[in-house]
C-alpha cells in the first residue's frame, strides 16, 4: 500500500506548493480520488500553483472548514484585547496612584499642622469622600471592563478551537483526518508503560475504485460515509478513528489484548459485509461491500512509523489472501517482534 502522506509531501515538494495545512488538506481530497472535481480543478493549475489558486479552490470546496483566515483575525483581535486590557490596568494603575497621592497630602498636612478645626475636618472628609467614591466607581467599571475583555477572549479561543477541530476533521466522514491520525499514532510512543496494551487496527475497501467506476464518486462517498459510521458504532468512545486516504480507515485502541482486538475488527468487519448498500427508491444495489484489515500491536512496533508499516503489511496480506478478511501481524509470514518494552518500563 502506499502511504498517501509520503505522496501528498513529494507532490506537493515538487509542485513548489507550501506546506500548509490547508494546501495538505487540498492534495489529501485531489490524490486519494474521492473528490473528481477537486482533483480536476488542481490538474488545470499546472505544475507551479500560486497560493492565491489554491486558497480559491479551498474556499470553494471546503468553505466550512478552510478557514485559514480564522487565525489571521484571531491574532489580530487578540493583540487588539491584550493591549485594551493593558491599557485598563494602566489607567486603573493611575487612578490608585492618584488617590494615594491625595490620602499622602492629606495625613501629612495634618501631621504638620498643631490644631485641626471642625471646618477643615469637614472638608477633608468632603474631599476624601468625593476621592473615595470616584477610585471605587472606577474600579467597579474596570473590573466591568475587564470582564466583557475576558469574555471576547474566551469567545475567540472556543472559535480557534473549533476551526483546530475542523482542520482535524475529514470533510466526507467526519472522522479524524490523516493529520490528526499521525499526531495520535505518535503519541502512543511518548509514554512507554501504556505501550503493551495499545493496538492499530488499518481496514481499506475491497475493490473500491471498481465502485466508484461503476456506480460513480457520489455513491463512493455514501459509501465511506456509511462505512465510517459503523467504524464508529463498534467501538467504545475513547478509541480513535480516521480516515487515513482515499477508502482506508485506520483504528487506534487501547487497553486491550492482541485477542481482544483481532475480535473487534473481526465484528466490524462482519458488520460491514452484512450491510446493505443500495438504492431503495431505485432498487439498484452496490453491494456487497466489504473490508479487509491487518492488526498490529504497538509492543511488535519500535515506533509509530513501523507499527503503521507493520499493519499496513497484514492488510496487504488479507488483501492478497482474498480479502474481506482480518491478519494479524504476528502471523503474517515474516512476522518478528518487535522490541521488548518491558525493558523501557519505568517504575
Amino acid at each position: 500500500m502506499t502511504d498517501i502522506a509520503t505522496t501528498i509531501a513529494v507532490t506537493m515538494r515538487q509542485m513548489g506548493v507550501l506546506g500548509l495545512p490547508r494546501n495538505y488538506e487540498i492534495f489529501y481530497e485531489a490524490l486519494n480520488g474521492s473528490n473528481h472535481a477537486l482533483s480536476l480543478e488542481v490538474v488545470s493549475l499546472g505544475n507551479q500553483p500560486t497560493q492565491e489558486d489554491l486558497d480559491r479552490i479551498g474556499r470553494k470546496f471546503f468553505a466550512q472548514n478552510h478557514g485559514h483566515g480564522v487565525v489571521e483575525n484571531a491574532r489580530e483581535v487578540i493583540a487588539k484585547e491584550l493591549e485594551e486590557i493593558a491599557s485598563i490596568i494602566r489607567n486603573e494603575r493611575c487612578h490608585l496612584e492618584k488617590y494615594g497621592k491625595i490620602l499622602g497630602e492629606t495625613s501629612s498636612g495634618l501631621a504638620n499642622r498643631d490644631t485641626v478645626t471642625k471646618d477643615l475636618l469637614q472638608k477633608i472628609v468632603g474631599v476624601m469622600t468625593v476621592a473615595t467614591t470616584s477610585t471605587i466607581d472606577h474600579g467597579k467599571q474596570a473590573a466591568s471592563s475587564l470582564s466583557d475583555k475576558s469574555a471576547e477572549l474566551e469567545t475567540v479561543k472556543t472559535k480557534l478551537e473549533e476551526y483546530k477541530k475542523l482542520a482535524d476533521t475529514d470533510p466526507l466522514t467526519h472522522i479524524w483526518n490523516r493529520r490528526a491520525f499521525d499526531r495520535r499514532i505518535a503519541s502512543i510512543y511518548d509514554n512507554k508503560t501504556g505501550i503493551l496494551f495499545n493496538a492499530l487496527i488499518l481496514a481499506d475497501i475491497d475493490r473500491f475504485k471498481e465502485i466508484n467506476d461503476h456506480h460513480g464518486h457520489p455513491v463512493g462517498d455514501r459509501i465511506l460515509q456509511i462505512i465510517a459510521e459503523i467504524l464508529k458504532a463498534n467501538v467504545n468512545e475513547d478509541a480513535f478513528v480516521a480516515r487515513t486516504g482515499g477508502e482506508e480507515f485506520a483504528l487506534i485502541v487501547e487497553g486491550t489484548s492482541e485477542e481482544a482486538t483481532f475480535e473487534l475488527a473481526d465484528r466490524i468487519r462482519d458488520a460491514i459485509h452484512q450491510t446493505p448498500f443500495g438504492n431503495i427508491q431505485t432498487g439498484e444495489n452496490y453491494g456487497p461491500v466489504t473490508i479487509s484489515m491487518g492488526i498490529c500491536m504497538a509492543s511488535e512496533a519500535d515506533g509509530s512509523e513501523d507499527l503503521y508499516a507493520k499493519a499496513d503489511r497484514a492488510m496487504y496480506r488479507s488483501k492478497v489472501g482474498g480479502r474481506n478478511q482480518v491478519t494479524r501481524y504476528s502471523t503474517t509470514a515474516g512476522g518478528k517482534p518487535g522490541k521488548n518494552w518491558l525493558l523501557y518500563r519505568r517504575d
